[in-house]
């Protein structure tokens, strides 16, 4: 009998619908203009799409219940703490929006470090999935 996980499903759904929410809001970002724009366009380009793009496709795996989805989760949402932890920091310092993207980065990374945690544990690895 396998073992029942709890957050599993919701967190899994939860991963799906914001990686594919999160593809337009990057393209949003790159287009609003003069602040950051290289550094917005670069981090879309290297970090953004590529994250969220894995992280649809490890939902995927999750809601599938294959045990590689679980690592490909990690490598997702370590590539979102990697890229958005610096440029929240960086935007927060220079442009100094809490309440805008600065704000938005710095929640995203907050949640995906939490995430990050959840997923982590070994539990997702014992259990009876293919």
């Amino acid at each position: 009998m396998r073992e029942r996980l709890l957050g599993y499903w919701t967190l899994s759904w939860v991963g799906l619908i914001s990686n594919i929410i999160a593809l337009p809001i990057i393209t949003s970002v790159i287009s609003f203009g003069p602040p950051l724009k290289v550094a917005n366009i670069t981090l879309a380009i290297s970090l953004g799409w590529p994250a969220a793009i894995v992280g649809i496709i490890s939902s995927a795996a999750l809601l599938a219940e294959r045990k590689w989805g679980v690592t490909l989760t990690l490598v997702s949402l370590s590539m979102v703490i990697s890229g958005m932890g610096p440029y929240a920091v960086v935007r927060l310092i220079i442009l100094k929006d809490i309440f805008g993207i600065g704000g938005f980065a710095l929640l995203t990374t907050l949640l995906s470090m939490v995430a990050l945690i959840y997923w982590c544990n070994p539990k997702h690895r014992r259990s009876i999935r293919l």
